[in-house]
């Protein structure tokens, strides 16, 4: 193990137990767990280190499907360990139970859908018998993880860094930067033969085909590619990869022997260049290594390139991310740059226990997994541009991701941005879910317009200065508005229904069959919404008021008549219309869990014609995080409350729909629907339900999340409301409500600027999310009251304010007087 310093980790206990590394991750996590909550030891490590409060096990056990491996901001390899889950979509699953099958470089993390790139494992083998009867196929080579005391499985994770023991004795530990993945396998003494397979073909899906390998006997190097199918969609992907080897003591290796295997059948001295396998076969590669001195262990590095263009390219970027096989620096690196990243929010833990600190910065770690940088590695087009992928889907991600984003890594923002444009300039259309160049199923609408008008509604002043050219910006946003895509399930929209009758309708249109059709009527709404934001930013006055008239066809959908049985003072419902303006119906219950049919609303064409995509009609003022998908209108809420019949009895809907548990996440973010009060006036209550939210859904467990991550936006979500905000996408808004520290700051790089918010008269948050000193009765911005409770406009962010809250325990506070009280809505004009 490595030495560290004080002067490195001044935060460290002194008496650190013996048999712990002294450097991350154990330092950060354990010192953390003994100092005194609000003590200078607590306040240090937040300050120079929020790695260390970094949990990456939350949502790696019941369908969390997080990814909790090794890989830096954006990083394209994400290596990390593969189980034999079947809820192994990140490759990883916390629970013992399931046998670890090897260690993989490429991942996706938080998704449903197949399993996503789990590609080129590796796998050491402490001994077998001879080297023609190891075991190399995966179910004959899985073992289980050792196990702790506390029945948890042996693994440990921080940010650029993941390990485990295994139960022949192996220790294995994975670091990586952008492209590389460099692992460190410890044999133990008794291992007489060390051995590391290089698996080729298993994906996690067995879909490989066209399989080649190379052999280099004298080096070790192993290069081999595939390809494989994608997961969300009915494209494939080609991914190739370079391994190189050394022993940690020793430098150079060379292997004593090595050979291709296919199935459970290494031959010795074989190198084969292809294969000719059927789906589902296995193929690699099999290296014995030369011991240590007796008595000692012996450890293996092996460094992982990878690249989607060539073998050539996979060994060059191994070569030039980490030429010297020095495991400790590119951990510490890649710690460095996560820790770059979370610095930029600083919450203040006086008071606050550790659990709430670790939440909000496990979930801000989150939101930077993906989209991943490919920058260099797309195979369809030559391009200068950055090229990033693993949007899997931005349907999950505009909402909060992306606004997370551009409060503290606007450059990153913008590099995505480039990316999208570059795409759609070759593609045609904006992308809306991708995965290793793959197109993949659309969920709602062309869901890249909110993450473009997020961006430039934030710096449409500085675009020039990040390389993003407006034009070129806005063309992307009227290819997908205003052209006819040739599949418009997996890019741009159903664009002529869309456009002559301003809805989609329930009954075959074109001859194309139809499906989600309320739900894709209400997003392309506010896609157009967000253009006409932009236009507007543009001077282009004719567009701005084309695509605000655009933004009200969700209005098209609402049929007044339509009652909850058991409920009939719940009136109004978004409902499928046909062709010929006749309303059909859908049971406002469909797809919630008081479905008497018990529907499940996926995106299968010739079962779901009932017009909503996972969700429920019930839920028509945003989305529910228990049915997926339903009605989002977030640009203007005040015309929903007109359709209701007033504030009263949008507040009793709102009751209605969490007292009935109509709000009960599974794999989505409750996202905006706790916030919805304040357009009524009733801000305290959007306080207390997103309290309730967090106090009941999420946790720092391994199974504390309510369902799938999402890509990052569940982990975005749950760092806004913890920070006390809420984002209205491709707006100068933010929600405001009051975070769970008594101060929380916003570092922008891009404006060189801090933005506070600081809770006055703080004493702490009710633990189960009810009551509390924790309303706000005002608010005053550098001194000044603000025009607000209810919310913050974007400005305040980019001169770098202080936010002062004064709180209370009243729930019954207000957002205000004066015209700019309420948050604005399309229909009173606050967009205009």
């Amino acid at each position: 193990m490595a030495e560290s310093s004080a002067e490195d980790y001044p935060w460290c206990p002194v008496a650190f137990p013996s048999n712990v590394d002294p450097s991350p991750p154990h330092c950060g996590s354990r010192a953390a767990e003994r100092v005194t909550p609000g003590s200078r030891a607590w306040e240090a490590i937040v300050d120079s280190d929020p790695a260390a409060f970094v949990n990456l096990f939350i949502g790696t056990t019941a369908g969390g499907h997080v990814f909790p491996g090794a890989t830096v901001p954006h990083g394209m390899v994400k290596a990390g360990m593969d189980t034999d889950s079947p809820g192994n979509h990140a490759g990883y699953d916390a629970n013992p139970a399931y046998l670890a099958t090897g260690f993989s470089q490429l991942h996706e993390t938080g998704t449903g859908g197949d399993i996503p790139l789990s590609n080129f494992k590796l796998w050491p083998l402490a001994d077998c018998p001879s080297f023609d009867r190891c075991h190399t196929s995966l179910d004959k080579r899985k073992i289980s993880r050792k196990i702790l005391l506390d029945g948890s499985p042996d693994d440990e994770a921080s940010p650029g860094y993941f390990a485990t023991n295994l139960t022949t004795g192996v220790r294995v530990e994975l670091t990586a930067t952008r492209r590389t993945a460099l692992h460190r396998y410890t044999f133990p003494a008794t291992s007489t033969h060390p051995r590391i397979i290089v698996d080729i073909s298993n994906d996690g899906k067995m879909s490989a085909r066209e399989v080649v390998m190379k052999i280099n006997g004298t080096t070790g190097r192993v290069v081999g590619g595939a390809t494989f199918d994608g997961s969300f969609g009915p494209g494939s992907y080609r991914v190739y990869t370079c391994v190189d080897f050394q022993s940690e003591n020793a430098g150079y290796v060379v292997p004593t022997e090595y050979g291709a295997w296919s199935g459970d059948t290494p031959k010795k001295g074989t190198n084969e260049n292809s294969f000719d396998i059927s789906t589902g076969g296995q193929v690699g590669a099999l290296l014995t290594f030369p011991r240590s001195s007796a008595g000692r262990s012996t450890s293996i590095l092996a460094r992982v390139g990878v690249s989607l263009i060539s073998t050539k390219q996979a060994c060059a970027n191994a070569e030039a991310e980490i030429p010297h096989f020095d495991f400790e620096a590119v951990k510490k690196a890649s710690r460095s740059q996560w820790n770059d990243i979370l610095k930029r929010i600083r919450v203040d833990p006086v008071g606050v226990p550790r659990d709430s600190v670790e939440l909000f910065y496990s979930s801000l770690y989150r939101t930077h997994i993906v989209p991943a940088d490919y920058t260099g590695e797309n195979p369809k087009w030559n391009s200068t541009e950055p090229y990033y992928d693993s949007f899997y889907c931005n349907w999950d991600t505009y909402r909060t991701l992306f606004p997370l984003m551009s409060l503290h890594d606007p450059e990153s923002f913008a590099k995505i941005v480039r990316g999208m444009i570059d795409i759609q300039k070759h593609e045609g259309f904006l992308p809306e879910c991708r995965s290793a160049t793959v197109m993949q199923h659309i969920q709602g609408g062309s869901n890249g317009d909110p993450i473009l008008a997020e961006f430039y509604v934030k710096f449409s002043d500085r675009a020039a200065l990040l390389n993003v050219s407006s034009s070129d910006l806005y063309q992307a946003l009227l290819a997908d508005a205003e052209n006819l895509p040739l599949d418009w399930e997996l890019q741009g929209r159903q664009i002529k229904p869309w456009k002559l009758l301003n809805y989609i309708p329930s009954d075959k249109y074109d001859g194309e069959a139809n499906t989600r059709q309320v739900s894709r009527t209400l997003e392309y709404a506010f896609d157009d919404f967000t253009i006409s934001q932009v236009s507007k930013l543009l001077g282009k006055e004719d567009d701005h008021r084309k695509y605000s008239r655009r933004a009200s066809n969700f209005l098209n959908v609402w049929n007044p008549n339509v009652t909850v049985p058991g409920a009939t003072e719940i009136r109004g419902m978004m409902q499928p219309r046909l062709s010929n303006g006749a309303f059909d119906y859908t049971d406002p219950r469909h797809c919630s869990i008081h479905d008497p049919d018990h529907s499940t609303c996926y995106l299968d064409s010739y079962v779901n014609t009932d017009g909503f995509y996972e969700g429920s009609p019930i839920v028509q003022i945003d989305q529910s995080p228990h049915v997926k998908y339903s009605e989002y209108v977030p640009h203007d809420t005040a015309k929903l409350i007109e359709l209701q019949g007033g504030n009263e009895k949008f507040i009793s809907r709102l009751d209605f729909i969490f007292n009935q548990s109509y709000f009960e996440p599974t794999d989505e973010p409750s996202l905006q629907m706790p916030f919805m009060y304040h357009y009524a006036n009733r801000p305290g209550l959007s306080t207390q339900r997103s309290r309730q939210v967090i106090a009941e859904f999420f946790n720092t467990s391994s199974n504390g999340l309510p369902g799938n991550d999402d890509s990052g936006a569940m982990g975005s979500y749950v760092a806004f409301l913890l920070a006390g905000l809420y984002p209205l996408p491709a707006t100068n808004q933010i929600l405001l409500s009051s975070p769970f520290f008594p101060q929380v700051s916003f570092r922008n790089p891009l404006f060189d600027t801090t933005t506070t918010i600081r809770s006055k008269g703080f004493v702490g948050n009710p633990p189960n999310g009810t009551g509390g000193n924790v309303f706000i009765k005002s608010v005053s911005v550098n001194g000044t009251p603000y025009k607000s409770n209810c919310y913050l406009d974007w400005d305040v962010f980019v001169a770098g304010s202080l936010i002062e809250l004064t709180l209370t325990d009243n729930i019954n506070v207000t957002c205000g007087e004066g015209a700019h009280a309420l948050p604005p809505s399309l229909s009173t004009g606050g967009y205009d």
